[in-house]
């Protein structure tokens, strides 16, 4: 079953420091349509980072999601909500283990399931279909990098090294 991004675009800060960001507020595990339903219910209470005092809201539809105008009171701002389907994830969520004791019957003792699985010899462990990698975080899995050692800055600059052996006025003919 696909998985869909529920993506936000929106204006951040004021003025010159004005910039678009782009969130994802959550993930959907379904269909497409179900996605754009979840996401229109986000966009209708979705509270954006502009204008402080909203007046009015206008919810609209694209075909790729919603646009979202928020009129406030000097000037109007929007907000795109977007889905998009996963492809990749270099971090994907771990799935719950699988518990031994979910494979035998509900209504069978647990000593059963024990003795069963005494009698059936082990075969070989399947290999996995790719290598097994923990995944990267920084300062995690690898400590800090070893800094290379700094070069020695010498003697401390005299108190006088800025000032000029003879000053600029001297021998001047236009001065009193």
């Amino acid at each position: 079953m696909p998985r869909w991004g529920l993506i936000v675009e929106q204006n951040l800060w004021y003025g010159k420091g004005q910039m678009w960001s782009v969130d994802v507020l959550d993930h959907v595990d379904g269909t497409r349509q179900e996605a754009l339903d979840v996401l229109r219910a986000r966009a209708e209470r979705f509270q954006p980072f502009h204008p402080a005092n909203p007046e009015r809201r206008f919810l609209y539809q694209e075909a790729e999601g919603f646009l979202l105008v928020v009129k406030g009171v000097w000037r109007t701002f929007h907000c795109r909500f977007r889905i998009a389907e996963q492809v990749y994830d270099s971090d994907p969520p771990e799935t719950p283990a699988d518990d031994d004791q979910a494979d035998a019957p509900a209504d069978a003792p647990a000593d059963a399931s024990a003795d069963a699985s005494a009698d059936v010899e082990p075969g070989p462990v399947p290999e996995p279909s790719r290598p097994v990698r923990k995944p990267w975080r920084r300062g995690v899995d690898r400590g800090p990098r070893p800094r290379a050692p700094e070069p020695d800055p010498g003697p401390p600059p005299a108190w006088d090294t800025e000032v000029p052996e003879v000053p600029s006025w001297l021998g001047r003919d236009d001065l009193p």
